[in-house]
């Protein structure tokens, strides 16, 4: 099983399903067919090797179909609109453009949109996210329509997806896993301290602790158990490492929403200002805390798609340095 690790992936489900076996595993369970040979895949994942600079999970065309899988932790409605970004670019880099001013038709394959769900709040198994739902005046008939399916990969849900994919089934029960360990950890922790985790002010090294622990017992099961054990015995380490970073910075966001909702912070972050940080990131927000939360996951996810995952860590903590980020992710989403 060969998997690309030198620049090892963001999270363990691009990390899992960066290995064409694995994917053309979970094309077929999508997709009720029964292709058998990985090498039908051509994998056409931009990496943010062009002038363009842009970077997306996973697709790869197969049976003329270009195929655009992306992972969330978090729900994204706007999903349609990166996805545009993503299916053009990746046209952009097939065909040169001047091929577009010729006579005769250019055929390119069709693409397929899908998003992976396994975040903490509730979702349906399957949900429809539309372009034209993005619309500043919604119009009948648009001339441009870009259709996602979200797919829930939780444990519990998309059963028959999972029993037709036993990658993600297998997936589903190590996140489960981890976060089942992580919260004992956080319980014991709290248990045995005066201050609880989430009100110290530094909490990053012992939370880091925890995840590590609840990663690693994770895939000591997984491996007795049979759970993707070939996957995680050879990829232990790069599994660990991103495991760690991906579900720290999960619990971290599960707390800054939790103190949004007691604080009652118009922004549900940092000093609470009604204009949201003292940096000046934007003009503020008027829809409180989730404003708040969706503005931090989508930083957090534009770091980790430029390998800045130290960033984060060094965020989590760090009021002054998060709103300098911001201030960044704030100009460079401008240009």
């Amino acid at each position: 099983m060969q998997i690309e690790t030198k620049n090892y992936k963001d999270t363990v489900f691009k990390l899992l399903f960066n290995n064409k076996l694995y994917l053309l595993e979970l094309y077929n369970a999508i997709n009720g067919t029964f292709y058998t040979n990985p090498d039908d895949l051509e994998i056409t994942t931009l990496e943010g090797e062009t002038f363009l600079k842009m970077k997306n999970d996973l697709s790869f065309i197969i049976d003329f179909e270009l195929n655009l899988y992306e992972h969330q932790a978090s729900k994204c409605p706007n999903i349609p609109l990166r996805d545009l970004y993503y299916v053009a670019a990746t046209y952009k880099k097939m065909i040169p453009q001047e091929r577009t001013y010729a006579p005769s038709r250019v055929k390119v394959p069709a693409p397929r949109f899908y998003m992976f769900y396994n975040g903490l709040s509730d979702l349906e198994d399957a949900v429809t996210y539309r372009l034209s739902e993005l619309f500043q005046r919604p119009v009948d008939d648009p001339s441009i329509e870009l259709v996602v399916t979200c797919l829930n990969v939780n444990e519990g849900h998309n059963k028959n997806l999972m029993e037709a994919c036993k990658t993600l089934k297998g997936y589903s029960i190590f996140v489960a896993k981890v976060r089942k360990y992580r919260e004992e950890g956080i319980i014991q922790y709290n248990s045995s301290h005066p201050t609880a985790l989430n009100l110290l002010a530094d909490s990053s090294d012992i939370m880091k602790e925890i995840v590590s622990s609840a990663v690693n017992k994770s895939i000591d099961e997984c491996i007795v158990e049979d759970v993707l054990s070939n996957f995680f015995t050879e990829y232990r380490e790069e599994v660990s490492k991103v495991a760690i970073l991906e579900y720290s910075a999960e619990k971290h966001l599960q707390y800054e929403k939790e103190d949004s909702y007691n604080s009652g912070y118009d922004t549900g972050y940092g000093n609470g200002y009604d204009t949201g940080y003292d940096s000046g990131y934007g003009t503020g927000h008027k829809s409180g805390h989730s404003s708040g939360i969706k503005d931090t996951t989508d930083l957090f996810s534009w770091l980790k798609k430029n390998n800045r995952e130290s960033d984060i860590l060094k965020a989590i903590d760090d009021t002054d340095y998060l709103a300098k980020l911001f201030d960044e992710f704030s100009k460079a989403r401008t240009q």
